[in-house]
């Protein structure tokens, strides 16, 4: 019987591709910290608009709403990013699995 098992270095090189992004998993490994960095970027630049919003229009009632909303949307989104996170690494030790690298 001939063995029918893809010869991925060979599909990799072709493409491209190193041995580290080959997978999902080398993927996720790549992109999660960058992923993490350009949330905690825009966390900050969202926390600093929504305050200057606050700030700048301390007068009106309609702004003072509006810089409260937009900081409420960014510690919402950073919650929802750092359980994402911890759901990855808890994964990764129950699986045996290299997700978070």
């Amino acid at each position: 019987m001939a063995d029918f098992t893809p010869d991925y270095t060979t599909l990799n090189s072709s493409l491209g591709l190193n041995s580290d992004v080959a997978t999902l998993a080398g993927l996720t490994n790549k992109l999660l910290p960058i992923v993490i960095t350009a949330a905690g970027l825009i966390l900050f630049g969202m926390l600093v608009f929504g305050g200057f919003t606050m700030l700048a229009g301390a007068a009106d009632k309609e702004s003072q709403e509006k810089g409260k909303k937009m900081i409420t949307s960014a510690l919402t989104g950073f919650v929802i990013v750092f359980v994402a996170y911890w759901l990855a690494q808890i994964l990764q030790v129950i699986f045996k699995v290299n997700i978070v690298g």
